[in-house]
C-alpha cells in the first residue's frame, strides 16, 4: 500500500489563499462543490479540508498529519504540535492578522482594566479568558458565533475580535484599546508523523517549497549585459538579494549579470543600472525562491 500524508488544508476565509499558494509552490489542489476531501495531484498526499479553528487539535490528536492553521488557534486549543515553519499570508494581504479589544467609539472604556465586571464577546473565548485573569482583571467572557462586531453595546461591553486592516471595526463604529497578540499561518505536523522519516522528508519538502513560492512573490528577476570597465559602477547601484551571479560573454569585454530584486525597487534600478552602463535589461517574473 502506498504511504499517504494526510494533509489539512484550512477551510473559509484561508482557503482560496492557500490552494492559490499551493499552485505556485506546485501542487495543484481541486475544492469543489461540498466535499470535505478536495484531490490534489499528488499520489502521496491525502487533503482534507477542515476549520482553521480546529485543525490544530486535529493534528495533535493524529486525524491529520499535518496541516495549515493560524497561531491563535494552536494557542487557543493550547495544542502540542510541530511548528514546521510559519507562512505569513492571509485571506487579503501578506501581513500578520490582529485579534484586538475593541469597545464602541463613545463608550468611556480607555484600557483593559476598565471593563472590569463587564461582558466580552468573542471566538476566541480560551486566550480571551487567560489574557485578562493573568491581568486580574474578573470579566465575563461569552462565546460568538459571528457578526462580533455588532454585538457591543447591546449584547457586549466589548469584543476580542480578529482584524487585518481594521476597516470593519471602523465601519461599526467601534474603537480598538488593546492588541492581544500578533498571528500568522503555520503549517504544523502531529508529533508522531514528524518523528516518521518518509512523513517528515515529505513535509519538509512541501515547507521547502511552500516559503520558496511565498519568497518568490514580490521579487523579479533581473539581467543585463554590462563591460567589466562598468561593473563596479553598476554593482554599487544594485541591491541584489545575494552577489549576483556574474557570467563570462563570448566578448571579453562585457559580462552578462543575473540578480533578483524586490519588485517595488525595480522602477527605481532600472534607471540607475542604464546610466550606469548597463545594457540589454530584462526584468522577468518569479515562481519561487528557494535560499
Amino acid at each position: 500500500m502506498a504511504k499517504k500524508l494526510k494533509l489539512g488544508i484550512p477551510k473559509g476565509s484561508l482557503q482560496d489563499a492557500t490552494i492559490a499558494l499551493f499552485e505556485r509552490a506546485g501542487w495543484r489542489i481541486y475544492a469543489s462543490g461540498r466535499s470535505y476531501f478536495p484531490t490534489i495531484d499528488d499520489v502521496e498526499i491525502e487533503c482534507m479540508l477542515v476549520r482553521a479553528q480546529e485543525m490544530a487539535r486535529y493534528v495533535e490528536h493524529g486525524a491529520l498529519d499535518a496541516g495549515l492553521t493560524g497561531n491563535d488557534w494552536i494557542l487557543e486549543n493550547q495544542s502540542d504540535v510541530e511548528r514546521v515553519t510559519a507562512l505569513t499570508y492571509s485571506k487579503a494581504s501578506r501581513t500578520k492578522v490582529k485579534w484586538v479589544l475593541a469597545v464602541p467609539e463613545d463608550s468611556p472604556y480607555q484600557k483593559p482594566e476598565d471593563l472590569a465586571g463587564k461582558t466580552i464577546a468573542t471566538e476566541l473565548v480560551e486566550y480571551s479568558k487567560r489574557y485578562f485573569a493573568e491581568k486580574n482583571i474578573p470579566v465575563k467572557v461569552e462565546f460568538s458565533w459571528g457578526a462580533t462586531e455588532v454585538k457591543p453595546p447591546t449584547l457586549a461591553d466589548a469584543i476580542v475580535e480578529v482584524t487585518e486592516t481594521g476597516s470593519s471595526l471602523r465601519a461599526n463604529r467601534l474603537r480598538i484599546i488593546e492588541t492581544l497578540m500578533e498571528s500568522e499561518t503555520q503549517f504544523i505536523a502531529n508529533r508522531k508523523a514528524w518523528a516518521d522519516d518518509w512523513k517528515r522528508s515529505k513535509i519538509e519538502t512541501l515547507s521547502l517549497m511552500l516559503n520558496g513560492a511565498m519568497d518568490a512573490q514580490n521579487q523579479v528577476g533581473l539581467m543585463l549585459n554590462v563591460k567589466r570597465a562598468d561593473l563596479d559602477q553598476v554593482l554599487s547601484v544594485l541591491p541584489a538579494l545575494n552577489s549576483p551571479t556574474i557570467s563570462e560573454l563570448r566578448d571579453k569585454e562585457w559580462v552578462a549579470l543575473n540578480t533578483i530584486l524586490e519588485s517595488h525597487t525595480v522602477r527605481d534600478v532600472i534607471p540607475k543600472l542604464k546610466a550606469a552602463g548597463g545594457a540589454g535589461i530584462v526584468e522577468y517574473p518569479l515562481s519561487k525562491v528557494v535560499l
